[in-house]
């Protein structure tokens, strides 16, 4: 049974910094790329970084980039992203998704709340 449990989240000061982790079980992580994505209320999710199965490739939603880092450890079956001088407009529930791949469907954690509040 695939699980991704995000942990990591909490309130921090505008310019602040959080360091958000997902542990994945019940697949095989290192053969996935792997994606983090936020939420927030009354707004659509957004894909916010994506890394490769070998961290070679990595991409970021342009409202981030510059700011946070998506990293992996694939002996901890570990997705990271540190996010650095959040802004007001960074609050959300952040998600981090395993992609489907042919029969295997994609995956959702329940989600990890930031909030940035002074």
């Amino acid at each position: 049974q695939v699980q991704l449990v995000e942990s990591g989240g909490g309130l921090v000061q505008p310019g602040g910094s959080l360091r958000l982790s997902c542990v994945a079980s019940g697949f095989s992580f290192m053969r996935y790329p792997m994606m983090w994505y936020r939420q927030a209320p009354g707004k659509e999710r957004e894909l916010v970084a994506y890394i490769s199965s070998t961290s070679r490739s990595k991409e970021y939603a342009d409202s981030v980039k510059g700011r946070f880092t998506i990293s992996r450890d694939n002996l901890q079956n570990t997705v990271y992203l540190q996010m650095n001088m959040l802004k007001p407009e960074d609050p959300a529930v952040y998600y981090c998704q395993k992609p489907a791949a042919g029969a295997d469907a994609v995956a959702w954690g329940k989600g990890t709340l930031v909030t940035v509040s002074s």
